[in-house]
């Protein structure tokens, strides 16, 4: 689906960075290793490029990864791509600044055991930011986020806290807002936002 997805002319979800990202990446150590999650078509590992990090973008998807490679090298950075699917990768211990996971949509089961990983990968001080659409985008006007038929990829407020479980939230809101990345993520809709900080 995503390579068929990825395949199309452009950039699916646009070239611009996700908004919540760009207002809070500052957060992240300066110069530190960051890891994106799910990254697609790389908008937000070139942006976070650009910012000097040293980025890894992580998706299942070898024609996006592609595609952010290309992006990276037009921007005049460097981002480090690994294609491989999130049931199977290993986040590591201890080992990243930052990690980033802007709409990675993923079942349950995976989702729980995804950010316990993302807990331990972080160092101290490391900085995890999500974005993902909650169940209440269902009655919304924009266009994004998993079909109406599998509610349980949607993400609450309430969920994540257990399961980041070892960050200090700084951020933990659920909100209304109007995205536009893209003709696949656009309009009025309903996303829970995430910044939490690895204290110890």
């Amino acid at each position: 689906m995503w390579d068929q997805r990825y395949n199309e002319q452009g950039f699916v979800y646009g070239v611009e960075p996700n908004d919540f990202l760009k207002s809070e990446c500052s957060r992240i150590p300066k110069g530190g290793r960051v890891l994106c999650l799910a990254e697609g078509e790389g908008r937000n590992a070139v942006f976070l490029a650009k910012q000097g990090y040293k980025v890894t973008a992580v998706d299942q998807s070898s024609v996006g990864l592609k595609k952010a490679q290309a992006f990276a090298v037009e921007c005049g950075v460097e981002i480090t791509t690994v294609v491989a699917d999130l049931s199977h990768y290993d986040l590591g211990q201890n080992v990243w600044d930052g990690i980033v996971s802007i709409s990675a949509h993923v079942p349950p089961s995976l989702r729980k055991d995804l950010h316990q990983q993302a807990v331990n990968a972080l160092k101290t001080n490391g900085i995890f930011i999500l974005e993902a659409y909650t169940e209440r985008h269902i009655y919304m006007t924009g266009i994004g986020g998993p079909p109406p038929s599998s509610k349980e990829l949607f993400m609450s407020l309430e969920a994540l806290e257990t399961e980041l479980n070892g960050l200090e939230f700084l951020v933990g809101i659920e909100v209304e807002r109007h995205i536009s990345e893209g003709k696949y993520h656009q309009g009025d809709s309903a996303v829970v936002q995430i910044v939490g900080c690895k204290t110890a």
